[in-house]
């Protein structure tokens, strides 16, 4: 049987936040991108729960959007440490840089904690489709609703403490550096998908700042292929085409 047993909740798109850090385009895509996240995971958690322990094919699909999400922000991560926080430290007034310093050694406490978490749900995720029983499909649902709470808190910290300081302080010229000279291990389908998944419940702004932001050759991309396989990849996950 690989019919889900029971329907998540499908999101919506969202009403613009109107403060100020939210003009920045640095925290305009990391809350859409931690928006997916979260949301992600959670789902993923739901739909592992109820999810019949033998179907291979089940277990194949959500173990292996399980690892695009783990690849995903265990990439956001490094980027964050090794680009984005240099880059808000190196732009900061004197009389912030010790809150900010204690603000990112704590968000590194938190990252180190997350990423041991992601890799032991890829553990989870690969005994759960090698062997489809009952006890690894509950291994790997007790992993990924550990992993979405992990997630929220890291998150929400994140937000808390560091975003108003990156809509103040980095410049759009800054994040321009930052996101260009960021790096990724995904395919081109798998770059897609997440930009589905970052577009699905963002608020009107948030869809026309990422699209505004694609190179041309994305965009159709999106448009050609894109848009059509993120509706199979959602369908075949929650049962159902996403809210957009």
């Amino acid at each position: 049987m690989t019919a889900v047993l029971a329907r998540p909740t499908i999101p919506s798109p969202r009403t613009p936040i109107e403060d100020a850090p939210r003009h920045s385009p640095a925290v305009a895509y990391q809350r859409v991108l931690h928006q997916a996240v979260r949301r992600e995971f959670r789902m993923l958690a739901e739909l592992a729960t109820w999810a019949p322990a033998e179907d291979a094919t089940r277990a194949a699909d959500l173990t292996g959007h399980a690892d695009l999400l783990a690849r995903v922000l265990l990439q956001h991560q490094a980027t964050e440490r090794e680009l984005l926080w240099p880059a808000l430290f190196r732009s900061l007034p004197a009389r912030e840089e010790d809150a900010a310093r204690d603000a990112i050694a704590y968000w590194t406490s938190r990252a180190a904690l997350l990423d041991h978490m992601l890799r032991d749900l890829s553990t989870a995720a690969r005994q759960w489709a090698v062997a489809p029983t009952l006890p690894s499909r509950n291994t790997f649902a007790r992993a990924c609703t550990r992993l979405a709470d992990q997630v929220d808190a890291h998150l929400t910290a994140e937000e808390r403490d560091l975003h108003p300081l990156l809509g103040r302080y980095l410049t759009a010229a800054e994040w321009t550096t930052v996101s260009r000279s960021a790096t990724t291990n995904l395919s081109g389908r798998e770059q897609l998908i997440l930009l589905g998944l970052a577009l699905e419940d963002a608020c009107a702004i948030d869809r026309a700042r990422l699209m505004a932001g694609l190179a041309p050759a994305t965009r159709t991309a999106w448009r050609v292929v894109g848009r059509r396989n993120y509706r199979a990849t959602v369908v075949r996950l929650r049962g159902a085409p996403p809210a957009a």
